[in-house]
């Protein structure tokens, strides 16, 4: 597995600044650039999650436990990776620019077919530095050992040493969408390890250092007052069982108010604190899902700005899906941040929001950009649900 040295230095320098796809999963063909931050948009099913996902793929190649084998395993196969739109047994590809701001470019390219036995197999790969290839496969020694192609070089430590920036920024890629119900449940720690979901939150925050812990603590309870005005302290404690336990004092009547555990957090409040945990945690890439989900209007329209703020700090790029109008409000959001999903017959297509002439003249006649795009995901027949059940 990749190496995570110089772990840090690789996520605070290095970003996705272009993704090239090929028959992957929603899509038949995607080419588009991406910035610091990237809005999703676009109607349920088209492949929000999917894109995100390709992310999530390339973090699972290179992680401890995981490698090529597994990272398909997890997603049932190539068959299921290749787009329904594709034709019989084409390669699914995936292309990645990354980018330094001292002007430093990497090219990584992962082709992905199968063998006979229908396990995962390296098609193409290769490395570009600079525009200088580092290396191409299959080479010859693949020709002569094709067992080698069920492994990817980007996964191996002891040959991916030229290219191991690119490693350890997929290996810092990070993904997020809290799921209130398991981070409540008593057995949410059984076979979860860093779980995306939040089966194991509470153990996260557990196994951190005490110190920073408590700073991170007092960070998240002075922002989680804005959304929970009479929330005025968290803090980590454990059971009798040794079992840790998030708990926050509510303001209350009683002079020494009235102390809650996670179980009696809503919905909204555990998503939001999840939310700021990661955010504040100076790691690679942020993928979120929905950050809208249980939280009032007023929170989210903020959340951009949020996302910009911890950005300047951390450098941090922040790709997040939504179908939010509150969150797109903001009018800090650039027209190439946006991408919008646009399901067709061949696949959806992804594009950013500059590249319409109808959302820039809307834009232009004083219309909001939530205005001027959601329209464009919104599906054409909604209203026909209100007949449902006549």
């Amino acid at each position: 597995m990749a190496s995570t040295n110089g772990h840090r230095r690789s996520q605070g320098s290095l970003r996705f600044s272009h993704l090239h796809l090929e028959n992957w999963r929603n899509f038949g063909l995607v080419d588009v650039a991406l910035e610091r931050r990237v809005f999703l948009v676009g109607p349920n099913a088209s492949g929000k999650s999917n894109f995100l996902d390709v992310f999530r793929f390339l973090h699972d190649i290179v992680s401890v436990g995981g490698g090529l084998e597994e990272a398909v395993r997890k997603r049932q196969g190539v068959s299921k990776l290749r787009s329904l739109s594709a034709r019989r047994l084409s390669d699914v590809v995936i292309r990645v620019d990354l980018s330094a701001p001292d002007g430093e470019r990497w090219e990584y390219e992962l082709a992905l077919g199968h063998d006979g036995r229908q396990r995962p197999q390296v098609k193409r790969e290769h490395v570009l530095r600079n525009e200088k290839e580092l290396f191409r496969r299959p080479d010859q020694p693949d020709h002569d050992d094709p067992e080698r192609l069920t492994q990817t070089f980007l996964q191996q430590v002891n040959v991916n040493k030229e290219f191991r920036p690119v490693a350890d920024l997929f290996a810092s890629v990070q993904y997020l969408h809290i799921v209130p119900q398991l981070v409540r449940e008593p057995d949410r720690s059984v076979g979860r390890t860093n779980d995306p979901y939040g089966g194991d939150f509470l153990e996260q925050l557990a196994s951190t250092r005490e110190t920073t812990l408590k700073a991170r603590l007092r960070r998240i309870s002075d922002a989680l007052r804005v959304a929970v005005p009479q929330l005025s302290e968290l803090e980590l404690h454990r059971d009798v069982r040794g079992t840790p336990h998030l708990r926050g004092r509510y303001e209350h009547w009683r002079p020494q108010g009235a102390w809650q555990t996670e179980d009696q957090f809503s919905d909204g409040t555990l998503r939001l604190l999840g939310l700021l945990w990661t955010i504040v945690d100076e790691g690679g890439p942020l993928l979120i899902e929905e950050p809208e989900l249980s939280l009032h209007p007023e929170v989210v329209r903020y959340l951009p700005q949020m996302f910009a703020r911890m950005q300047r700090r951390s450098g941090r790029q922040i790709m997040t899906s939504t179908h939010s109008t509150d969150l797109l409000s903001d009018d800090g959001i650039g027209l190439d941040e946006v991408l919008l999903l646009t399901p067709g017959p061949e696949g959806t297509t992804v594009s950013p929001a500059s590249s319409f002439d109808d959302v820039r003249d809307l834009l232009a006649g004083g219309s909001t950009l939530s205005e001027a795009l959601m329209p464009l995901t919104r599906p054409s027949k909604a209203h026909q649900l209100a007949l449902f059940g006549e």
